[in-house]
């Protein structure tokens, strides 16, 4: 079947608009998924493979992410990384081979905005299942894990909200990224803190797979389970606190304007 060539795959499913969003894009995309994605693409253009069939998958690989990381041991860390990074290939790959074939549905985009819902609640719970050290139907850490999950897809709920409430409202659905910056110069300066540091990106699930790894590597070389439990508890407190400032800062911004 015949295809594009990887200019076409670039030109067309990788415009600057897409590559060069503050907020939507990943770091590892930037840094190196986008330049891998594209030969992915140019081998999915040449079968009967959709857009649609392609995010089932990625979302499939970060579900499978959290229950491998469940199980514990250096070996399942590592798996649920690369699960991890094949999620994020898919992501991309989605989006780029839609764009390139005008193949666009409503159904894609849900599932592609649902998907990181699954995915990340999936390693955080696993991570909770990892860190008990065993298999129960109820644990301290188990729960800690599950309220992680929890409140990191509230945050993700209060930021779809907003796109929600605009469009209710009769605002576009899209807001200027100046829009972000809180009215208040004090929770502006917070925030730029925050962007600063990035503790927010550990219940993401790039980032947590690599310290579930480190974590790991830790503790085999210690024979314990602290770094894992100490990383539990770190995403229950982050994601908390999250919750609260999230909220603040949309509600102090200008994006409901």
């Amino acid at each position: 079947m015949a295809g594009p060539s990887l200019a076409e795959v670039r030109e067309l499913g990788q415009p600057r608009s897409v590559v060069e969003r503050l907020n939507d894009e990943h770091w590892a995309g930037r840094l190196y998924m986008r330049k891998l994605s594209p030969y992915v693409v140019w081998m999915l253009a040449r079968t009967s493979v959709t857009p649609n069939m392609v995010t089932v998958a990625f979302v499939l690989c970060g579900i499978a992410a959290g229950a491998v990381v469940a199980f514990g041991g250096l070996a399942t860390a590592i798996v649920g990384a690369v699960l991890v990074q094949l999620y994020l290939l898919g992501d991309c790959a989605d989006g780029e081979l839609a764009r390139w074939s005008g193949r666009f549905s409503a159904k894609g985009l849900y599932l592609d905005l649902v998907g990181p819902y699954l995915a990340e609640s999936a390693l955080l719970v696993g991570l909770g299942f990892r860190a008990q050290g065993e298999f129960a139907a109820a644990g301290p850490y188990i729960t800690a894990g599950i309220a992680a999950a929890l409140l990191a897809m509230l945050v993700k709920a209060e930021t779809d909200i907003v796109i929600v409430t605009r469009a209710k409202s009769g605002l576009p659905a899209t807001h200027s990224d100046e829009a972000l910056t809180p009215t208040r110069s004090g929770l502006a300066t917070v925030r730029r803190l925050a962007s600063v540091l990035r503790v927010h990106r550990i219940t993401q699930a790039v980032e947590l797979s690599l310290l579930i790894l480190l974590a790991a590597i830790i503790d085999a070389a210690a024979g314990t389970l602290t770094a894992t439990r100490v990383l539990t508890l770190a995403c229950l407190i982050v994601a908390g606190l999250m919750v609260l400032a999230h909220l603040a800062a949309i509600m102090t911004s200008r994006r409901l304007a």
